[in-house]
């Protein structure tokens, strides 16, 4: 992991984004962490990040959660019974 300011990052941005293949690079404002150069090696990894950040979709976990603590989730076989019945 390399940590460097956003002036150093903007003047040689080719380089950090090369060094984000060994690991994150932190990006530094007034020495604090304000962002993360991160090396991408497939689209599933690139959707996987874009959910992770999506308020969304989170929102959309956060409710499925509640709704299995509160008891209105489907069983297993439920769940696979629905989901073949909508395939077919």
């Amino acid at each position: 992991m390399r940590i460097a300011s956003v002036a150093d990052v903007k003047a040689k941005f080719s380089s950090y984004l090369k060094s984000s293949a060994q690991g994150p690079v932190i990006v530094t404002k007034n020495g604090k962490p304000v962002a993360v150069l991160l090396s991408i090696t497939d689209e599933d990894e690139i959707e996987r990040l874009l959910l992770a950040y999506s308020p969304k979709f989170q929102s959309i976990l956060d409710l499925a959660e509640q709704q299995v603590r509160d008891g209105q989730g489907l069983g297993h076989e439920d769940f696979w019974r629905k989901a073949e019945s909508e395939v077919a």
